[in-house]
């Protein structure tokens, strides 16, 4: 066993399992190590390479000089009176990004953040607002589930993990699909791949590559059905409009875990929820196998957008189920803490500057 010139320790919480067996490979040891040491971390949650008994001590000796275990740090907690709990998490640069907990009667879902702001710029979007600073790694990422499973202890665990916090996943693609290749892997968290959930704005190559490398559950961001209002809605659309966004999600929809994809439409009054748009929405999907959720805004401040009313929402709903569309209202949670949805801000130093051309969204007419 050679000692490595690099005087950077290795987080190992960077490495999927295929990572590990490259690394122990590359110190001579059996791929079995990877095994061993994902045990240790994720299911019994030791982190000190000592505690590690069935590694030999020359290797735990190794581990110990050259390696790492580090996580985010948790630096503030918040419950709501719903019982959901949002956590502001550090990391090593001093940024923040906050990851949320969400309690129900048959499920435990955490909402994971990708990145350090966002740079897509959705103009309902508070995260939007704090502009871009960088991708998390994946060691950060796999981080929130290691630290989120530690606080609430062995009596309540984790089945659902949903990739829809702060960032757009699919623009830190290889982290991402490191970090959930874990949550999935029966040697860490062993997570159905119908319970861990890609959330993207539309970055279509990425999802075509997603398709071919990983088998998770995926929502699409979809907030508008005319390129023309979701341009202004969600600005990736200039890059990949409607149609070929449709198309990427018609062949993952052929290959994934659910055998459909999860449309999310946050419900703007006066600019995304008349009978008009729903009428339009149900063109869209007509051909693509979809789940939507109709998310009531939640508002954060210096929001120029409102809130749909409730009967809007709940006739958007029905017009779409009549069409043959599962449809639900997305239960607003956390709200009372700014942990739900669009809410999540964290603390970013902004190297973008995209959030200062964050447009805003009209209605507009169309003849259908």
């Amino acid at each position: 066993m050679s000692a490595s010139a690099n005087t950077v320790p290795i987080n190992l919480l960077d490495l999927d399992r295929k990572g590990l067996q490259a690394f122990f490979a590359g110190l001579g040891e059996k791929p079995f190590r990877a095994t061993q040491v994902m045990k240790w971390i994720y299911q019994e949650g030791v982190v000190d390479f000592e505690q590690m008994t069935n590694l030999s001590k020359s290797l735990r000796v190794y581990l110990q000089e050259h390696c790492v275990i580090r996580t985010p740090q948790i630096v503030v907690e918040q419950l709501a009176t719903d019982g959901t709990c949002k956590w502001a998490m550090q990391t090593h640069c001093g940024n923040r990004v906050e990851t949320v907990f969400i309690p129900e009667e048959r499920r435990a879902t955490l909402c994971v953040s990708s990145q350090v702001g966002c740079a897509l710029a959705c103009s309902f979007c508070s995260t939007a607002q704090q502009g871009f600073n960088r991708n998390l790694s994946t060691a950060e990422i796999i981080g929130q589930l290691f630290l989120a499973q530690q606080r609430l202890g062995s009596e309540r665990r984790i089945t659902n993990v949903v990739m829809m916090g702060m960032g757009e996943p699919l623009l830190n693609f290889d982290n991402v699909v490191a970090a959930m290749n874990l949550m999935m892997d029966d040697f860490a968290y062993g997570l159905s791949k119908r319970r861990v959930t890609v959330s993207t704005s539309g970055v279509v190559p990425a999802m075509n590559r997603l398709n071919e490398v990983c088998d998770v559950s995926m929502a699409v961001s979809l907030h508008a059905p005319f390129d023309e209002l979701r341009d202004q809605l969600v600005p990736i659309n200039q890059k990949y409009p409607l149609g070929e966004l449709m198309d990427a999600c018609r062949a993952y929809a052929q290959n994934g875990p659910r055998k459909h994809i999860t449309f999310e439409y946050v419900m703007l009054h006066g600019v995304n929820d008349s009978l008009q748009h729903a009428k339009a929405l149900i063109k869209l999907l007509k051909t693509v196998p979809s789940k939507v959720n109709l998310i009531p805004f939640n508002p954060f401040p210096q929001s120029q957008y409102r809130c749909s009313s409730m009967n809007d929402i709940l006739a958007f709903r029905d017009l779409l189920h009549n069409a043959g569309i599962v449809t639900t209202v997305r239960k607003t949670r956390g709200e009372d803490i700014d942990a739900a949805c669009g809410q999540l801000v964290g603390q970013v130093q902004d190297k973008s500057r995209r959030h200062l051309k964050l447009p805003v969204a009209k209605a507009e007419s169309h003849v259908l």
